[in-house]
């Protein structure tokens, strides 16, 4: 691969491999990379993206772990059982009371509700609970609140742990202002008459019930118990407590999850500025490189070439995406180099023809004879057709790759398109005294193409062919199927090809003709090359030569080789 470091004489220019020191797009890219700072990243759409979309999962991930928190809700769900066994417990002692006294006293008698007083007297409630007995109408015969045990010593391993909870008490304050500018609906408190009046009725029918409320303060549980003597019930206890360890130890719970939330929140940051910067930064750079090739109003550019940053070397998308922008500004700049040069071989050649016509217009004003004039005017009308055929090839070949896209490709038969070119050409070298020969298969020979197009390259070849043989001289084409391929030769006796020409004859414009080569543009070639090469085949060109001839022995003539894929 050839590549141009200022010195003339180089054959291609890649846009992938050009260096230009001090490049101004090189130097927009590094002025680019040192502005930005520690928060440039920021800046990024596609960064923000990034760090918003990991953040809004970790969000709803700790949304969803504080609202449906199943510990609370398993939580209350064992204390209400504990205080239902607790009030059943309870009334199962009071009803047992009056069997046990001395005299046997009936429930209802004032010595049963002395007892019973003593007996819940004597009991150590915790400050959170208090505890009621009801008799048969409903009425409050006891009430108890408890101050808490006198003479414990509390479990450790039971303790509720009572650190600090900076970030639920930040979190309670928000949420309380906000509620306090934003008015709600809020949820009606319930009748505590009409909550005890249930819970009563229920134990009257001889079965415990409990209530669980969720106040803005917390939980409130209610438990009520039938007193049942001889299984009649006669009265009722309720407890009522609200746990406020429950709502410490909650607290506690959610401060540690918002704690990890925290933490989590604060790398998952990290790590998405980190995979943003791998992601953004190049893009970035990427992106600058080509702005900085079309903007129209960068005046400190210079007229070299874009650069794309080379990320080939990074195993993801971004490596392919700079693999594939490098190719294509290659490749851009190729077509820019090609279509340069051959605007100026375009030039030159337009400049022969018409320098030819200047000339014999100029000599025809002086001439008197009229076999001069005749003359001057073969050469003028010669000039002319020789303009002409340029032009059109000149065309045809500026418009060949985009027809070739749009053309459809179809099925057809080889052989009967090279018969039919062969019995109209065979006429024209009959006229030159050539002898023209045939050798076709019999079976067809299928192939995928653009038949017009195939056609187009065996006319110039075998036009080539006639042109270069003189009289007595012989033509010869002939077809084979090799395997997956079918090979097409195009043969003559013709002077052959100077060696050191076989691969330079399909150069547009190869300056290397011999005088005699007639109306024949220069293009011809090139453009059947560039066809072959369009449908995936080859052509090459080769002297033919006696086996085991000297290589530096005259060749006995020129052949023209197309191989197609079937």
């Amino acid at each position: 691969m050839n590549t141009q470091t200022g010195a003339p004489g180089s054959d291609v220019v890649l846009g992938d491999d050009w260096v230009r020191p001090q490049s101004a797009v090189d130097t927009e890219v590094r002025i680019h990379r040192a502005r930005r700072g520690l928060f440039s990243i920021f800046h990024s759409p596609l960064a923000r993206k990034i760090i918003l979309f990991n953040m809004l999962a970790l969000v709803l991930l700790v949304a969803g772990v504080l609202f449906t928190n199943p510990f609370r809700d398993t939580l209350a769900s064992q204390h209400e059982r504990a205080l239902v066994t607790q009030a059943e417990g309870l009334a199962d002692m009071l009803g047992a009371l009056p069997a046990i006294l001395p005299a046997h006293p009936a429930y209802d008698t004032t010595e049963a509700a002395l007892a019973r007083r003593t007996a819940l007297g004597a009991l150590a409630l915790d400050s959170e609970t208090e505890v009621l007995v009801m008799d048969a109408t409903g009425g409050i015969e006891l009430a108890r609140r408890g101050s808490g045990r006198r003479s414990s010593t509390p479990v450790e391993s039971l303790q509720v742990d009572t650190q600090p909870t900076l970030i639920s008490n930040v979190l309670d304050t928000i949420w309380s202002a906000l509620s306090a500018i934003v008015p709600g609906d809020r949820s009606p408190q319930p009748d505590p008459a009409a909550l005890l009046a249930d819970l009563h009725a229920q134990a009257m029918n001889g079965h415990s019930a409990s209530r669980v409320l969720r106040l803005d303060e917390g939980f409130r549980m209610l438990a009520a118990a039938p007193v049942l003597v001889d299984g009649t019930p006669v009265g009722a206890v309720i407890m009522q407590e609200i746990p406020s360890h429950i709502e410490r130890m909650l607290r506690t719970e959610r401060e540690q999850v918002l704690q990890m939330f925290i933490v989590a929140l604060l790398v998952s940051v990290g790590l998405s500025l980190v995979l943003a910067s791998t992601i953004a930064n190049p893009l970035a750079d990427l992106a600058t490189a080509a702005e900085m090739g079309r903007d129209r109003n960068a005046r400190r550019m210079s007229p070299g070439r874009v650069r794309i940053p080379d990320l080939t070397g990074r195993p993801d998308e971004i490596g392919r995406l700079s693999s594939a922008m490098r190719g294509m500004v290659s490749a851009l700049y190729d077509r820019i180099d090609a279509n340069e040069q051959f605007a100026a071989d375009v030039a030159h050649e337009i400049k022969n023809p018409l320098a030819s016509l200047r000339s014999a217009v100029g000599t025809l004003r002086v001439a008197k004879r009229e076999d001069q004039v005749t003359r001057l005017l073969d050469v003028i009308e010669h000039d002319v057709r020789r303009l002409d055929r340029l032009i059109s090839d000149t065309s045809n070949a500026s418009r060949l790759d985009s027809e070739l896209v749009k053309e459809e490709e179809e099925t057809f038969n080889l052989c009967k398109t090279l018969d039919n070119l062969s019995q109209h050409l065979a006429q024209e070298a009959e006229a030159k005294g050539v002898e023209f020969i045939t050798e076709l298969p019999r079976d067809p020979i299928l192939i995928q193409g653009l038949e017009a197009r195939l056609a187009q390259v065996f006319v110039n070849l075998i036009t080539n062919a006639i042109s270069f043989c003189g009289e007595g001289d012989a033509v010869r084409i002939w077809a084979r199927k090799r395997d997956n391929r079918v090979l097409v030769v195009v043969e003559d006796t013709g002077p052959g090809i100077p060696d050191a020409a076989l691969t330079k004859v399909f150069k547009r414009f190869y300056s290397e003709r011999p005088q005699d080569f007639g109306n024949h543009s220069g293009l011809g070639l090139a453009i059947s090359k560039q066809i072959v090469e369009a449908h995936g085949g080859v052509i090459w060109a080769e002297n033919i030569r006696p086996t085991n001839a000297d290589r530096n022995s005259p060749p006995l003539g020129a052949r023209f080789v197309v191989g197609l894929p079937l």
